[in-house]
């Protein structure tokens, strides 16, 4: 395990422009340098680099991150490894943190079956390319599907053979548990054991690192079920991988799109037409995962769907999967071929070009979703208008607020339902609002009673304003006033010394799951704490003891937990010291670009301390509201009522 102060201390040695300047022919551009994004298909650039704020962002497909994350993201480094070479280049020594005997051998064990099941996989695909070779069954079935013998080793297609304990002959000992583990044998009930797959021509999966982790197989005679997958074992998962990523990189990044299509024999006849940008579900619904890995390639999905019921109802699920991760600067669309073809059919009747024509005019998320809608309702009567705002309402309220995309299909569909923009504006604002009143009395409840009481808290003077509730069951005024990412965490704390945090932060918490409001103040303190790190070691107790009150002020905390333990000095390293799966990175990804385009405020300290002093009075008014909600019932509600009266009219003075 890297120390993370070694990271730190090695961002603040190595500069991001030389690394990136390896790869990327980068030009001035004000305080910036520009160059063409090497993570994407584009021809004026909108790739920047910050030297003085040590990061990179693509205002085209969003990709982002500092030197570490570049090699990473464009060699295919691991992070050890990208860590190593930034660090042989500038003469420093990758150290290794000191780590408990337990936990040292928690990895090595969790390396080694890593490695087993590899090396398992990989030696049952050696038998399976064998095996293709001696079969003039499977390999008549290939060329009757039209690949020839190039495409089919380019993706490495086996044949499983018909003996049902074929790998008995590769491994020597059959009865191994691993064989199990790693998917490759089936034991029934009565201990009989005997090979997953059978008869099936064979598709390697690989991750996007080029690692074999699980198979495909496709039954070439009668038989169910027709494709059949490897079951989830310790290196492979069905919702998170996709056919074909790793073979079709470099022409999705040639393409400047990506093709996403249900078999492995769509990806691969696509392939054989010239159309290598294809990638394919592993036989289940698409899932999150599957989008943030789309949008880390490319900034434009195509679906392609059957265009029967069944094709048109697997669209609708992703497209609500899809809704939430929607940005201005994506195009997800979606593509419907005719009944009697799928996308390996449709090509090799019609041809590339005609199939790339088709692609290019596939209907945008928005069309499909406002015709989808339509057809579902009668918009003649307000029965049906109304019926189907009712069904469109959840679909709407998951597309990011701050999107002007959501502000464009609001527009449109209210003009479909008879509604104006405005109608449809309050009607979506008094749900939001609804469901977050619920949502804020159920977290109330879920609360000790005490937590909800005035304490016995005891101050030196009126300047000292100590904070007294762990939560607020309604919400101060103008902390609702825009939308960013992150769920608040009632009763979250920071401590007096924002450092006292050990190892790699994983600030933010667990992988988002929704959208979830915070305010103009909190972004406001989140940029100058991005731009300025090094204002967290200026902050003094009674600042923090304050941010510890500010209900929607989560992020910041994480923030300055991170920082303060991490040593970040420069915004890129921040943005590598952050969980790229927590509820942080994510905030910190959408106000990166902000930071990156403004100048250097001259004094950072006084622009936080009059953020600062705004905080203090959203506070100490949420608290008032409080002590009044509860009808100020003994000497010691109303006394404090009253010191927070005295230290609100200092504040409003100051």
């Amino acid at each position: 395990m890297i120390p993370e102060s070694f990271v730190q201390e090695l961002l603040a040695r190595v500069d991001v422009a030389d690394v990136v300047g390896r790869y990327v022919q980068l030009k001035k551009g004000g305080a910036n340098l520009l160059g063409l994004c090497p993570f994407h298909n584009e021809k004026s650039p909108s790739f920047t680099v910050s030297p003085t704020k040590q990061f990179y962002h693509c205002f085209g497909c969003g990709a982002h991150g500092s030197a570490i994350t570049f090699l990473m993201e464009h060699t295919g480094a691991s992070f050890p490894e990208a860590v190593r070479s930034l660090a042989a280049g500038v003469g420093m020594t990758v150290p290794e943190a000191p780590r408990s005997p337990q936990s040292r051998e928690a990895s090595r064990r969790r390396k080694e079956e890593v490695s087993r099941h590899q090396l398992a996989l990989e030696s049952a695909q050696r038998f399976y390319l064998q095996s293709l070779k001696a079969s003039q069954a499977a390999i008549r079935y290939l060329k009757d599907r039209g690949l020839s013998g190039e495409v089919a080793a380019r993706f490495g297609l086996g044949w499983s053979g018909h003996d049902r304990r074929g790998l008995a002959t590769v491994f020597n000992n059959y009865e191994d548990p691993l064989l199990v583990e790693a998917g490759l044998v089936v034991e029934a009930d009565d201990g009989r054991r005997y090979d997953r797959f059978r008869e099936r021509v064979m598709f390697p999966i690989r991750n996007a690192r080029g690692h074999l982790i699980g198979f495909g197989g496709r039954v070439i005679g009668k038989g169910e079920p027709k494709y059949l997958n490897s079951p989830e074992t310790p290196i492979f998962s069905k919702g998170q991988e996709l056919y074909g990523l790793w073979e079709g990189r470099d022409a999705i990044r040639r393409e400047g799109h990506v093709l996403v299509v249900e078999g492995y024999m769509d990806v691969v006849g696509l392939a054989q037409q010239g159309v290598e940008n294809a990638v394919a579900t592993l036989g289940t619904a698409t899932t999150e995962q599957h989008i943030q890995k789309l949008l880390r390639v490319a900034d434009k999905i195509v679906f392609s769907f059957d265009g029967d019921g069944a094709g048109r109802r697997a669209a609708w699920r992703a497209l609500q999967t899809c809704l939430p991760l929607l940005r201005d600067d994506v195009s997800l669309r979606f593509l419907f071929l005719p009944s009697n073809h799928d996308p390996d059919s449709f090509v090799r009747e019609h041809g590339a070009q005609v199939f790339r024509d088709t692609v290019a005019g596939a209907p945008a998320l928005s069309r499909f979703m406002l015709d989808e809608l339509a057809q579902r309702h009668n918009l003649n009567e307000a029965e049906g208008r109304a019926a189907c705002v009712h069904e469109a309402r959840p679909l709407l309220l998951q597309l990011p607020r701050e999107t002007t995309l959501r502000v464009q299909i609001e527009r449109e569909f209210a003009q479909q339902v008879k509604l104006t923009p405005e109608e449809l504006a309050a009607h979506l604002e008094a749900s939001e609002h609804a469901a977050r009143e619920a949502e804020q009395w159920r977290n109330a409840a879920r609360v000790p009673e005490r937590h909800n009481k005035p304490s016995q808290a005891h101050y030196a003077d009126d300047t000292h304003f100590e904070p007294v509730f762990d939560h607020f069951p309604t919400e101060p005024p103008g902390f609702m006033d825009d939308m960013d990412v992150g769920a608040n965490a009632p009763g979250a704390s920071v401590s007096a010394s924002a450092s006292r945090v050990s190892g790699r932060a994983k600030a933010g918490g667990s992988p988002r799951s929704r959208t979830r409001a915070v305010t103009p103040l909190a972004k406001r303190l989140l940029r100058l704490l991005l731009a300025h790190p090094e204002l967290v070691h200026a902050l003094g107790d009674q600042q923090l003891e304050t941010l510890a009150r500010g209900p929607h002020l989560n992020m910041v905390r994480a923030l300055i937990e991170l920082i303060g333990s991490s040593g970040a000095r420069h915004v890129g390293a921040v943005l590598q010291a952050a969980d790229p799966e927590s509820d942080l990175a994510e905030v910190l990804r959408s106000i990166s670009t902000d930071v990156l385009t403004q100048t250097d405020l001259p004094e950072p300290m006084a622009e936080w301390n009059d953020a600062m002093h705004k905080v203090e009075v959203d506070v100490i008014r949420a608290e008032q509201s409080e002590l009044i909600a509860a009808g100020l019932p003994d000497a010691v509600s109303r006394e404090r009522y009253q010191l927070l009266t005295r230290r609100l009219a200092k504040l409003s003075g100051s």
